[in-house]
Protein backbone atom coordinates (compact mmCIF):
# COMPACT_ATOMS: atom_id res chain seq x y z
CA UNK A 1 0.00 0.00 0.00
CA UNK A 2 1.44 3.47 -1.15
CA UNK A 3 2.30 5.80 1.56
CA UNK A 4 2.99 9.76 1.35
CA UNK A 5 6.25 9.03 2.46
CA UNK A 6 6.88 6.53 -0.41
CA UNK A 7 5.20 9.15 -2.74
CA UNK A 8 7.02 12.11 -1.94
CA UNK A 9 10.22 10.19 -2.10
CA UNK A 10 9.28 8.14 -5.36
CA UNK A 11 8.58 11.84 -6.99
CA UNK A 12 11.81 13.09 -5.64
CA UNK A 13 10.69 16.26 -3.60
CA UNK A 14 13.44 18.44 -2.47
CA UNK A 15 13.69 18.17 1.64
CA UNK A 16 15.28 21.93 2.14
CA UNK A 17 13.02 24.76 3.70
CA UNK A 18 10.25 22.43 5.25
CA UNK A 19 11.54 22.45 8.76
CA UNK A 20 8.67 23.53 11.32
CA UNK A 21 9.94 26.73 12.36
CA UNK A 22 10.49 27.13 15.70
CA UNK A 23 13.53 29.75 17.73
CA UNK A 24 12.38 27.98 20.96
CA UNK A 25 11.46 24.51 21.85
CA UNK A 26 10.01 23.20 24.88
CA UNK A 27 9.87 19.65 24.82
CA UNK A 28 7.76 17.80 28.42
CA UNK A 29 8.06 14.11 28.77
CA UNK A 30 4.80 12.59 28.59
CA UNK A 31 5.04 8.78 28.74
CA UNK A 32 1.75 6.48 27.47
CA UNK A 33 -0.20 6.66 24.04
CA UNK A 34 -0.58 10.22 22.50
CA UNK A 35 -3.38 11.53 19.97
CA UNK A 36 -3.10 13.29 16.84
CA UNK A 37 -3.22 16.76 18.74
CA UNK A 38 -0.93 15.43 21.46
CA UNK A 39 -0.97 18.06 24.33
CA UNK A 40 -4.57 17.69 24.65
CA UNK A 41 -4.89 14.34 24.10
CA UNK A 42 -2.45 12.34 25.55
CA UNK A 43 -2.28 11.59 29.67
CA UNK A 44 -0.79 14.94 30.03
CA UNK A 45 -3.55 17.09 31.72
CA UNK A 46 -5.58 18.65 28.46
CA UNK A 47 -6.22 22.06 30.47
CA UNK A 48 -2.50 22.08 30.99
CA UNK A 49 -1.80 21.29 27.43
CA UNK A 50 -4.62 23.81 25.96
CA UNK A 51 -3.07 26.56 28.28
CA UNK A 52 0.83 25.71 27.30
CA UNK A 53 -0.31 26.48 23.87
CA UNK A 54 -2.01 29.67 24.22
CA UNK A 55 1.11 30.72 26.24
CA UNK A 56 3.44 29.76 23.35
CA UNK A 57 1.34 30.82 20.83
CA UNK A 58 3.18 33.97 18.46
CA UNK A 59 6.08 33.65 21.03
CA UNK A 60 8.37 31.89 18.65
CA UNK A 61 8.43 28.53 21.22
CA UNK A 62 7.24 25.20 20.29
CA UNK A 63 5.89 22.85 22.53
CA UNK A 64 6.24 18.87 22.27
CA UNK A 65 5.83 15.81 24.26
CA UNK A 66 8.69 13.18 24.50
CA UNK A 67 8.93 9.98 25.20
CA UNK A 68 11.93 7.44 25.12
CA UNK A 69 11.73 4.69 22.72
CA UNK A 70 9.69 1.29 23.23
CA UNK A 71 6.81 0.17 23.66
CA UNK A 72 4.33 2.18 25.35
CA UNK A 73 1.92 0.42 27.26
CA UNK A 74 -1.16 2.65 28.26
CA UNK A 75 0.34 4.13 31.58
CA UNK A 76 0.69 7.74 33.05
CA UNK A 77 4.49 9.37 33.20
CA UNK A 78 6.56 8.60 36.09
CA UNK A 79 6.31 11.09 39.11
CA UNK A 80 9.08 13.55 37.85
CA UNK A 81 9.25 14.07 34.21
CA UNK A 82 12.09 15.29 32.21
CA UNK A 83 11.84 18.36 30.37
CA UNK A 84 14.03 20.26 27.59
CA UNK A 85 14.32 23.65 26.74
CA UNK A 86 16.31 24.60 23.67
CA UNK A 87 16.84 27.87 21.60
CA UNK A 88 18.24 27.45 18.07
CA UNK A 89 19.50 30.95 16.89
CA UNK A 90 22.92 30.13 15.71
CA UNK A 91 25.81 31.94 17.67
CA UNK A 92 23.56 31.66 20.73
CA UNK A 93 22.19 28.27 20.93
CA UNK A 94 21.56 26.51 24.27
CA UNK A 95 20.08 23.27 25.51
CA UNK A 96 18.54 23.29 29.17
CA UNK A 97 16.64 20.73 31.17
CA UNK A 98 14.97 19.83 34.39
CA UNK A 99 12.91 17.84 36.06
CA UNK A 100 9.42 18.69 37.40
CA UNK A 101 6.45 17.04 39.12
CA UNK A 102 3.76 19.48 38.17
CA UNK A 103 4.08 20.14 34.67
CA UNK A 104 1.44 22.94 35.34
CA UNK A 105 4.28 25.09 36.93
CA UNK A 106 5.81 25.18 32.99
CA UNK A 107 2.82 27.95 32.40
CA UNK A 108 4.90 30.78 34.87
CA UNK A 109 7.52 30.77 32.25
CA UNK A 110 7.75 33.81 30.15
CA UNK A 111 7.12 32.42 26.98
CA UNK A 112 8.32 35.63 25.21
CA UNK A 113 11.36 35.94 26.71
CA UNK A 114 11.83 32.40 25.88
CA UNK A 115 11.64 33.09 22.07
CA UNK A 116 13.69 35.90 22.28
CA UNK A 117 16.62 33.58 23.66
CA UNK A 118 16.60 34.34 27.46
CA UNK A 119 16.32 31.12 29.47
CA UNK A 120 15.40 33.00 32.93
CA UNK A 121 17.70 30.43 34.96
CA UNK A 122 15.32 27.80 33.84
CA UNK A 123 16.66 24.63 34.95
CA UNK A 124 20.77 23.76 34.41
CA UNK A 125 22.75 23.71 31.07
CA UNK A 126 22.16 19.97 29.54
CA UNK A 127 25.33 18.16 29.04
CA UNK A 128 24.27 15.06 28.40
CA UNK A 129 24.48 13.24 24.45
CA UNK A 130 23.34 15.93 21.49
CA UNK A 131 19.29 15.03 21.26
CA UNK A 132 17.93 13.45 18.27
CA UNK A 133 14.34 13.59 18.34
CA UNK A 134 12.36 11.22 16.33
CA UNK A 135 8.98 11.54 15.07
CA UNK A 136 6.88 8.61 16.01
CA UNK A 137 3.26 10.32 16.34
CA UNK A 138 1.27 7.62 14.22
CA UNK A 139 -1.94 8.89 15.15
CA UNK A 140 -0.60 12.15 12.70
CA UNK A 141 0.29 9.84 10.25
CA UNK A 142 1.07 6.15 10.27
CA UNK A 143 4.17 7.27 8.36
CA UNK A 144 5.64 8.60 11.46
CA UNK A 145 5.00 4.77 13.34
CA UNK A 146 5.64 2.96 10.21
CA UNK A 147 9.11 4.85 9.77
CA UNK A 148 10.00 6.59 13.19
CA UNK A 149 9.37 4.31 15.09
CA UNK A 150 11.62 1.64 13.67
CA UNK A 151 14.21 4.30 13.43
CA UNK A 152 14.20 5.65 17.17
CA UNK A 153 13.89 1.73 18.42
CA UNK A 154 17.10 1.10 16.38
CA UNK A 155 19.41 3.94 17.70
CA UNK A 156 18.56 3.63 21.22
CA UNK A 157 19.31 -0.17 20.73
CA UNK A 158 22.47 0.88 19.09
CA UNK A 159 23.51 2.91 22.17
CA UNK A 160 22.39 6.32 21.16
CA UNK A 161 21.81 7.89 24.64
CA UNK A 162 20.25 11.57 23.62
CA UNK A 163 17.16 9.38 21.48
CA UNK A 164 13.69 10.25 21.94
CA UNK A 165 10.60 10.01 20.49
CA UNK A 166 8.50 13.19 19.81
CA UNK A 167 4.54 13.88 18.66
CA UNK A 168 5.13 16.17 15.77
CA UNK A 169 7.34 17.76 13.71
CA UNK A 170 5.71 18.20 10.63
CA UNK A 171 6.11 17.00 6.97
CA UNK A 172 4.90 13.37 7.56
CA UNK A 173 5.97 12.71 3.71
CA UNK A 174 9.46 13.34 5.05
CA UNK A 175 9.53 10.74 7.77
CA UNK A 176 11.29 9.22 8.78
CA UNK A 177 11.76 12.88 10.29
CA UNK A 178 14.10 13.86 13.61
CA UNK A 179 15.28 17.22 14.90
CA UNK A 180 18.41 17.75 16.17
CA UNK A 181 19.16 19.75 19.33
CA UNK A 182 20.68 22.17 20.35
CA UNK A 183 21.40 23.58 17.12
CA UNK A 184 17.71 23.19 15.96
CA UNK A 185 18.40 21.18 12.44
CA UNK A 186 16.10 18.86 11.51
CA UNK A 187 15.87 16.12 8.75
CA UNK A 188 13.94 13.77 6.67
CA UNK A 189 14.11 10.31 5.22
CA UNK A 190 17.05 9.63 7.80
CA UNK A 191 18.35 6.57 8.58
CA UNK A 192 20.43 4.77 11.28
CA UNK A 193 23.92 5.20 9.44
CA UNK A 194 22.20 9.12 8.64
CA UNK A 195 21.51 9.93 12.25
CA UNK A 196 25.11 8.49 13.90
CA UNK A 197 27.19 10.72 11.58
CA UNK A 198 24.39 13.55 12.24
CA UNK A 199 25.09 13.31 15.85
CA UNK A 200 28.86 12.98 15.40
CA UNK A 201 29.15 16.19 13.66
CA UNK A 202 27.28 17.84 16.01
CA UNK A 203 28.92 16.96 18.81
CA UNK A 204 32.14 18.40 16.45
CA UNK A 205 29.53 21.70 16.26
CA UNK A 206 29.08 21.01 12.59
CA UNK A 207 26.07 20.30 10.41
CA UNK A 208 25.65 17.90 8.04
CA UNK A 209 23.72 19.11 4.84
CA UNK A 210 22.70 15.64 3.30
CA UNK A 211 18.81 15.06 4.36
CA UNK A 212 18.49 18.22 6.19
CA UNK A 213 15.15 20.14 5.90
CA UNK A 214 16.71 23.65 6.90
CA UNK A 215 17.06 25.16 10.86
CA UNK A 216 13.84 25.98 13.00
CA UNK A 217 15.15 29.41 13.71
CA UNK A 218 14.69 30.46 10.17
CA UNK A 219 11.29 30.93 7.93
CA UNK A 220 10.80 28.28 4.97
CA UNK A 221 13.13 30.78 2.86
CA UNK A 222 15.76 31.57 5.08
CA UNK A 223 16.00 27.39 5.88
CA UNK A 224 17.06 27.13 1.92
CA UNK A 225 18.98 29.73 1.37
CA UNK A 226 20.95 29.14 4.56
CA UNK A 227 21.53 25.21 3.32
CA UNK A 228 22.14 26.57 -0.25
CA UNK A 229 24.95 29.00 0.84
CA UNK A 230 26.53 26.27 3.25
CA UNK A 231 26.68 24.35 0.12
CA UNK A 232 28.00 26.59 -2.11
CA UNK A 233 30.67 27.65 0.15
CA UNK A 234 31.55 24.39 1.68
CA UNK A 235 30.98 25.57 5.00
CA UNK A 236 29.46 23.56 7.84
CA UNK A 237 30.00 25.37 11.49
CA UNK A 238 27.33 25.28 13.28
CA UNK A 239 27.40 28.72 14.19
CA UNK A 240 29.46 30.36 11.19
CA UNK A 241 25.84 31.39 9.31
CA UNK A 242 23.26 33.78 9.70
CA UNK A 243 20.08 34.51 8.28
CA UNK A 244 20.30 38.51 8.80
CA UNK A 245 17.28 39.54 6.39
CA UNK A 246 14.48 38.07 4.46
CA UNK A 247 12.86 40.52 2.04
CA UNK A 248 9.98 39.63 0.26
CA UNK A 249 9.20 40.60 -3.58
CA UNK A 250 7.53 43.65 -4.06
CA UNK A 251 6.06 42.56 -7.69
CA UNK A 252 3.36 39.77 -6.14
CA UNK A 253 5.44 37.15 -7.29
CA UNK A 254 6.12 34.45 -4.61
CA UNK A 255 9.84 35.65 -4.04
CA UNK A 256 12.42 36.15 -1.97
CA UNK A 257 15.87 37.29 -1.63
CA UNK A 258 17.42 36.67 1.41
CA UNK A 259 21.16 37.72 3.04
CA UNK A 260 23.09 35.22 5.26
CA UNK A 261 25.82 36.42 6.98
CA UNK A 262 29.34 34.49 7.29
CA UNK A 263 31.02 35.02 10.89
CA UNK A 264 34.14 36.38 9.21
CA UNK A 265 31.93 39.02 7.54
CA UNK A 266 31.11 37.64 3.95
CA UNK A 267 27.50 38.11 3.01
CA UNK A 268 25.60 36.16 0.38
CA UNK A 269 21.71 37.03 -1.85
CA UNK A 270 20.17 34.08 -2.36
CA UNK A 271 16.95 34.31 -4.19
CA UNK A 272 14.01 31.63 -3.17
CA UNK A 273 11.28 31.04 -5.65
CA UNK A 274 8.16 29.52 -3.84
CA UNK A 275 7.29 26.39 -6.66
CA UNK A 276 4.53 24.02 -6.51
CA UNK A 277 5.59 20.01 -6.03
CA UNK A 278 3.89 18.39 -9.61
CA UNK A 279 2.60 16.07 -10.06
CA UNK A 280 0.14 16.07 -7.27
CA UNK A 281 0.62 13.89 -4.46
CA UNK A 282 -0.64 13.65 -0.58
CA UNK A 283 0.71 15.64 1.91
CA UNK A 284 -0.05 13.18 4.99
CA UNK A 285 -1.55 9.50 4.47
CA UNK A 286 -5.37 9.67 3.82
CA UNK A 287 -5.36 13.32 2.37
CA UNK A 288 -6.33 14.32 -0.99
CA UNK A 289 -3.73 14.82 -3.38
CA UNK A 290 -2.25 18.09 -3.59
CA UNK A 291 0.63 20.05 -4.39
CA UNK A 292 2.28 21.32 -1.53
CA UNK A 293 4.66 24.20 -2.01
CA UNK A 294 8.45 23.73 -2.46
CA UNK A 295 11.34 26.63 -1.60
CA UNK A 296 13.23 26.67 -4.73
CA UNK A 297 17.09 28.26 -4.63
CA UNK A 298 17.17 30.10 -8.07
CA UNK A 299 20.50 32.25 -7.20
CA UNK A 300 23.42 32.24 -4.81
CA UNK A 301 25.64 35.07 -5.24
CA UNK A 302 28.73 36.29 -2.55
CA UNK A 303 27.75 40.28 -2.32
CA UNK A 304 29.54 43.39 -0.25
CA UNK A 305 28.64 43.77 3.23
CA UNK A 306 25.84 45.70 3.63
CA UNK A 307 25.36 49.03 4.64
CA UNK A 308 21.71 49.86 5.68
Amino acid sequence: MSTCATASQDLDEPLAGTAATARTWLLIEQSGPWGAKALTSSHLDPDVGRALEAAADGTGVRVALVRRPGRHADCHAPARRRVFLAHTNPGDAWLRSTTTEAPEELLRLDFAALGAGDHGGFGEPYAGAPLALVCTNGKRDRCCALLGRPLASELALSGEEGVWEVTHLGGHRFSPTLLVLPYGYAYGRATAADVKEILEAVRDDRIVTHGCRGNSAWDRPGQAAELAVRRTAQEYGADALTVVRTKTATDGVPRWEVTVAHTDGRHWRVTVARGTSTPPRPESCGAVLGSPARMDVVDVREVPVPRD
